[in-house]
């Protein structure tokens, strides 16, 4: 039976003011008081890689929310009409992010703070170019510079940004514009450009994965690595996408048209991409181990050294054991004070990913990178990843809530709406 929305709340227009203001004040006061504490203490490397952490799981939230969208357009999906919006207001924050990418990107294009180049080793011109420092040069990474280099890296991220930023323009424009003219070519025009939108995301995406994360032991390299971070991007935004409208029916909105039916399809959803995340995590961690390479091995035996095999081990149970056997049931995806709470624990546990991704590495010595020993995160380590995580978020939830205040919390003028509105899990 389709919902009677005539009566339903479908605007923010009184709380996204004030929602939006207060995350942008923890927003910058966050990421101020990381850069005063990198100041003060002198490790711009903590900072750096704290601020990595935060950048890429607020990416990656952004790019499961494009990854939504254009799922939702090629495949023609009905039941998703009502909570599409949510997903269109997070893919918007891609310009944010462009702009945030700056805080990496500009270091490396100027050479300072030369802390940079202790998280991103490739980058730093003495370990390429053989006649500048002998102590520092590395061979291998030589051979590698016709990509790892920062023009090429600037150029490149350039047109991932470019790529999302467009996509998101085109299917948010086109979505809020439908609202008014309640023209069902729009529908049409949006799956058609939704496939080859489908494949750049992918080719953008795992290169995004490849030069913020997997560089950062630029001897070390996996295939499968892009389809990894993708897999995180997916789970994320499902919980996100679960946690917001909660949330949002919390505060007596979109109470009549997203219903226990569309939660069960999240859950659905969050239940696949952990069964997915995790055939992708064992597959990576399985091939490198068999093969026994050196050049591949090294960057798991980093993650399994006393200092980090305890997040390392967290991250088998908390990332698939546990949300495996509480997802699993078709209850818990039904009831919603049950599917929050996995929403949130798999927010946590992604972020824990993107840690583990990001922060476990070896001293360099010499020139070598990738050779020495492992250090355990000190306390300024997760200070900075806090304080960073906080301020990128902030930045983060002010864009969304800003976003979601102008317009409606739902595609009005969708011609799927009613299917969206009588859908029915059999």
């Amino acid at each position: 039976m389709t919902a009677d929305i005539s009566s339903d709340r479908l605007h923010i227009r009184d709380l996204a003011p004030g929602v939006s203001a207060t995350a942008g004040l923890v927003g910058v006061v966050g990421l101020a008081a990381a850069v005063v504490l990198a100041v003060v203490t002198g490790a711009g490397e903590a900072f750096f890689r704290g601020y990595l952490v935060a950048f890429c799981y607020a990416v990656s939230l952004m790019l499961g929310g494009l990854f939504f969208v254009l799922i939702h357009h090629v495949t023609r999906a009905g039941w998703s009409v009502v909570v599409r919006r949510i997903a269109e207001n997070v893919m918007m924050t891609a310009s944010l992010l462009a702009l945030l990418s700056l805080v990496i990107v500009l270091p490396m294009v100027f050479g300072w703070p030369h802390s940079i180049y202790d998280v991103f080793h490739w980058a730093d011109p003495r370990v390429t170019q053989p006649g500048l420092d002998a102590e520092h040069f590395d061979p291998i990474l030589a051979g590698k510079s016709g990509y790892l280099n920062v023009p090429f890296f600037f150029f490149r991220m350039v047109i991932y940004f470019g790529v999302w930023v467009a996509c998101a323009n085109y299917f948010y424009r086109s979505s809020v514009q439908q609202d008014q003219s309640r023209d069902g070519e729009l529908t049409l025009a949006m799956q058609r450009i939704s496939a080859p939108s489908l494949v750049l995301f992918a080719l953008t995406t795992t290169f995004f994965a490849f030069d913020l994360l997997m560089s950062l032991d630029p001897h070390w390299f996996s295939t499968i690595f892009g389809v990894y971070f993708f897999a995180g991007c997916v789970v994320s935004f499902c919980s996100l996408l679960g946690l917001t409208v909660f949330l949002l029916q919390q505060a007596g909105r979109a109470t009549q048209c997203i219903n226990t039916e569309h939660y069960h399809d999240i859950g659905k959803l969050m239940f696949a991409f952990v069964v997915f995340w995790a055939y992708i995590a064992y597959s990576q961690y399985m091939l490198i181990w068999y093969g026994n390479l050196p050049e591949e091995t090294g960057w798991l035996i980093v993650r399994q050294d006393p200092a980090w095999l305890p997040l390392s081990l967290w991250l088998l149970f908390g990332h698939f054991i546990i949300p495996f056997l509480g997802l699993i049931s078709r209850v818990p995806k039904r009831r919603r004070d049950l599917l929050v709470f996995g929403a949130a624990w798999l927010l946590v546990m992604h972020w824990l990913d993107i840690c583990w991704l990001a922060l476990p590495h070896q001293l360099h010595a010499g020139g070598e990178a990738g050779h020495g020993s492992v250090p355990a995160p000190g306390v300024l380590d997760v200070l900075q990843v806090l304080l960073c995580t906080l301020g990128v978020g902030g930045l983060f939830v002010w864009s969304v809530v800003r976003r979601m205040g102008r317009t409606s919390l739902i595609p009005e003028g969708d011609p799927r709406l009613p299917e969206s509105l009588a859908f029915e899990n059999y």
